[in-house]
């Protein structure tokens, strides 16, 4: 499990272990937290830049989840060459590192951010890609990379692209749940808005049911569940690619009512101008999913919402 100090790395090892799975742990914790990690996992602190770390972490595994990386966009684009290096440099090594240890199954985390702008919604697998920031890009070139490894190395591969992840698990080990510096996703940001830091929502007149933007957001449990479908529906020298969401959307109004039903209060909100480069609409077609993993969400924005405000109480 790479990037196994992370939101979603931490309760991916948690959920695998509770299913009955032996977890090795690779994160050099510069963005993770070591507290994260569910101590019966097997924890090598280390970076996936790093080859040694890489085999310390992969010898006697059969399947990776990788998760790690960089996975700021405004970052991205101040420090392109970074993303690359870390991103699609540190991916290439991980699979060199696989291949050498005859390793041949990994489920990657991946990104809708590699389709950029739609020219459809919802966006489906066919749907072209053409990112609009080097961390899209980055993470489009490792799955290109899969590909050509399925091809010539005969490895097994599913790449699942996804676009917000929200809400939290309460593990044998206590509540994780969304810890970034800085912090840019929606939800946690609505439930820390506060009078003299309200929620800014950019944009009121967008051509959606409210004015705001739609975006898709899906559970990090429903997540997790999709990683371990995956993980038992890799084939041997094939490359699949999966977009995970709520196969809906949902609006920026639509997750500030939210939070106040759950919290019991109204949010504090400032109407702003719209961002430059912004959709209206960003939702994931989730019938591959279905078809090749038997995987349909099942919890909704209340269920982000009431979980995220629990694990941050």
């Amino acid at each position: 499990m790479t990037g196994g100090a992370g939101y979603i790395g931490g309760m991916a090892t948690s959920m695998l272990l509770d299913a009955g799975y032996r977890v090795r742990v690779l994160d050099d914790c510069s963005t993770g937290h070591a507290d994260a990690i569910d101590p019966r996992a097997h924890f090598v602190r280390g970076s996936f830049l790093d080859a040694s770390a890489v085999q310390e972490a992969i010898a006697g595994c059969d399947t990776v989840m990788h998760f790690a990386g960089k996975s700021l966009v405004g970052e991205s684009v101040q420090k392109p060459d970074l993303y690359m290096q870390v991103n699609v440099g540190g991916s290439a090594q991980l699979l060199n590192v696989m291949k050498e240890n005859n390793v041949k199954k990994i489920v990657f985390s991946s990104s809708a951010a590699t389709y950029g702008e739609p020219e459809e919604v919802p966006i489906t697998e066919k749907s072209p890609t053409k990112p609009t920031n080097p961390y899209g890009l980055s993470k489009l070139k490792v799955d290109q990379l899969l590909t050509q490894r399925a091809s010539e190395d005969g490895i097994a591969a599913i790449s699942l692209r996804y676009f917000n992840v929200a809400g939290a698990l309460n593990t044998s080990h206590g509540w994780l749940s969304e810890r970034h510096n800085p912090e840019t996703h929606l939800i946690p940001n609505v439930l820390k808005a506060t009078p003299e830091s309200p929620l800014q929502i950019f944009g009121t007149d967008w051509p959606t049911l409210d004015g705001t933007c739609v975006r898709d957001y899906v559970h990090v449990v429903d997540l997790i569940e999709a990683h371990i479908a995956a993980m038992k529906a890799l084939v041997l020298g094939k490359h699949e690619i999966i977009n995970l969401g709520s196969g809906d959307g949902y609006s920026v109004r639509q997750v500030v009512d939210a939070a106040a039903l759950v919290v019991g209060r109204s949010i504090p909100t400032a109407e702003v101008g719209r961002r430059a480069g912004d959709p209206a609409v960003l939702i994931a077609s989730v019938d591959r999913a279905k078809e090749l993993l038997s995987w349909t969400p099942t919890r909704n924005l209340l269920a982000m919402m009431s979980d995220a405000h629990v694990s941050l109480r």
